[in-house]
């Protein structure tokens, strides 16, 4: 049987293609039409990075990276800030052709290097020779594509695109106007705009908005290219939902490491909301929050029956791991058909149960209730004893609370408040009613007063503390020190701790002798705990903020997702980047075109090629246009 090939290819080159972003997305686009599937072909991306043409080999699964520097000499010299070396040479359209595996690319993509346009560079910075140098790499790179096509190929790519930052319209005028004028010059019609929102076009976790120009040859392609459908936006959760934890780098590969982060920024990520940035910080009520530890879950855990258990572990031990170690297992019945003398005490005054062969309490050996343990020599009778008031006191002796020391059931404390009690009202609202008992224990007596924080100097002397040598602030008719009634620091109060008091000891050093009334107030009770990590010390700690959330930093791999990288490359392995460090991966990914958005564009490319070679120039139809024919058409006035 012979099988029929239906697939036509259509070729493109990739410029600044970087770790192939474009390139993946472009070997994805695929259109069906009139019996035939159009698809690209890659002929080369050109970029100066070897790093970043291997990791797009890496990424694509084709050997198609080629490293090139399309630097003109000024412009190395303006960039690096010396002259190149001795075998170093600028490129020539001969290069370029030779790199096309001497063929007219049907399709040209330029994503050139945006740094000198972007709004992340300083205004002065962004016009100095060096970033000036950068942003013409665009032209030079260009003028060199379009020349080898016409020299050594008689043609010109069908269709040329290139992206950028939206502020090249602004900080890269004259660059735009010498593009435009040499993309007309071959005759194309030139689509140039700044509003592409590349998550709408892709369906991405992230909006993009980029700059786009697209130019469309008519002689080879008659027709309108069409504008992309947009689709629905997807949230960050739906694309890093299903990815394995963050630092696991073994499902995720090593990208997907947790940053180090100090310890002072993971409380800050801690503290703002979802949703903002640093500046909602200065609105954190600091003061009254604190960090607390909270144990790992799992530890003595007793699994319920009719549930999934918790992971298996290597230290399976009941209090030894927090994997599954214990089960409440419901064959075992302590009532009905089962057992009924299972960890059963007997009293002393009835009769025992039968006695049986059995080892433990938990399998039926019997236990007792003895009232003699009670008169064990040298227990305090009043420990931690409560009297009721209608009793007889014991004897009052000299110990502490918990040592024998008595406490009283003091039935003169009715907690049994009456509504509105210690009630503070809203000033914006109806006052409740005024009666007779109208104290703040016993009514809403109080009143939330906005005015007061906003008059400054209003009660100077709120908890004033003064020295005995200075003279005293005004006597007022003041009560209460809120409100301010006097204070002094009296230095004739003098007081001697004994030793150790409030002692706080070294984590590395034998702990003092730990005695009975053993608290910071009596005695070296504290620690010194190194593992309260410093300010600036750098790890990864989980802190839940205050909506149950952990607000952490996006790993490298979940960024690599949001730009819509395949998940694992060609080889099996995870998505990664190799020959980098993280930061510099995460400043490829940042660079790349998003695949999603890219195999996108390619298809409305390619759909408007098989309408082309079909002969449709003209169809009805809903879509927006992306670029459209000329109108030559001459416009005569009929009087």
């Amino acid at each position: 049987m012979l099988a029929i090939d239906n697939v036509q290819h259509k070729t493109a080159a990739v410029l600044f293609g970087g770790i192939g972003g474009e390139s993946a997305g472009l070997l994805k686009s695929q259109v069906e039409y009139g019996g035939k599937l159009y698809r690209f072909k890659l002929l080369c991306s050109i970029d100066s990075d070897p790093v970043a043409n291997h990791n797009h080999d890496l990424i694509t699964g084709e050997q198609t990276a080629v490293t090139m520097d399309l630097f003109e000499r000024w412009q190395y010299v303006a960039w690096h800030g010396h002259e190149p070396p001795e075998d170093w040479r600028e490129a020539t359209s001969w290069d370029i052709w030779k790199a096309f595996k001497e063929r007219v690319p049907w399709f040209l993509f330029l994503s050139p290097p945006c740094k000198g346009l972007s709004g992340l560079l300083p205004q002065k910075k962004s016009e100095s020779d060096k970033y000036q140098a950068l942003n013409y790499l665009t032209v030079s790179g260009l003028k060199l594509s379009l020349q080898a096509c016409v020299d050594y190929g008689g043609g010109i790519p069908a269709v040329i695109q290139m992206e950028n930052v939206p502020r090249i319209t602004s900080r890269g005028k004259p660059l735009l106007r010498k593009i435009e004028k040499l993309l007309k010059s071959f005759g194309y019609e030139v689509s140039i705009r700044a509003d592409h929102n590349l998550g709408e076009i892709g369906g991405l976790g992230q909006q993009r908005v980029r700059f786009l120009i697209l130019a469309r040859d008519p002689k080879q392609i008659p027709n309108v290219i069409y504008y992309p459908t947009p689709k629905p936006m997807r949230s960050i959760g739906d694309v890093i939902g299903n990815l394995p934890s963050p630092g696991d780098t073994e499902a995720g590969g090593p990208l997907h490491r947790l940053p180090r982060l100090q310890w002072k920024t993971w409380m800050r990520l801690a503290l703002i909301p979802a949703g903002g940035d640093w500046r909602d910080l200065n609105k954190v009520d600091w003061q009254s929050l604190r960090v607390v530890h909270s144990p790992r879950a799992g530890a003595y855990e007793v699994a319920d029956w009719s549930k999934p258990s918790r992971a298996v572990t290597s230290t399976a031990g009941f209090g030894r791991s927090n994997g599954v170690a214990a089960v409440s297992d419901p064959r075992v019945k302590i009532s009905g058909d089962g057992k009924t003398n299972l960890l059963r005490v007997q009293s002393t005054e009835n009769e025992a149960g039968c006695v049986t062969g059995a080892a433990g309490v938990n399998q039926g050996a019997a236990c007792i209730a003895d009232p003699k343990l009670t008169e064990k020599p040298g227990r305090h009778p009043a420990q931690y004893r409560v009297v009721g008031a209608e009793e007889v006191a014991p004897c009052v002796t000299g110990t502490r609370f918990g040592s024998g020391a008595i406490a009283i059931s003091d039935p003169r404390v009715n907690t049994d408040l009456m509504p509105d009690s210690y009630g503070v009202q809203d000033w914006d609202d109806t006052a409740k009613t005024v009666r007779a008992a109208n104290r703040i224990m016993q009514a809403a007596g109080s009143v939330s007063d906005p005015r007061v924080p906003n008059r400054e100097g209003r009660y100077t002397d709120q908890f004033r503390m003064q020295s005995a040598n200075n003279p005293a602030a005004t006597v007022t008719g003041a009560t209460d020190v809120q409100n301010g009634a006097q204070l002094i620091a009296d230095p004739r109060i003098k007081s001697a701790p004994r030793a150790d008091t409030m002692g706080v000891q070294a984590w590395h050093k034998p702990s003092k002798t730990v005695i009975g009334s053993a608290d910071v107030h009596a005695s070296a009770a504290a620690i010194a705990d190194p593992r309260i990590p410093a300010d600036n010390e750098q790890g990864t700690w989980v802190i839940i903020a205050q909506d149950g959330t952990w607000h952490r930093p996006l790993t490298t791999y979940e960024l690599a997702m949001l730009q819509s990288f395949p998940t694992h490359l060609p080889d099996g392995r995870p998505f990664q980047l190799e020959g980098c460090s993280d930061a510099k991966a995460r400043e490829y990914i940042g660079n790349a075109v998003p695949c999603g958005a890219a195999e996108q564009m390619g298809n409305v490319i390619l759909a408007a090629a098989a309408e082309a070679e079909a002969g449709l120039t003209f169809e009805l139809s809903w879509n927006p246009v992306w670029v459209m024919p000329q109108d030559e058409r001459t416009i005569s006035i009929v009087h």
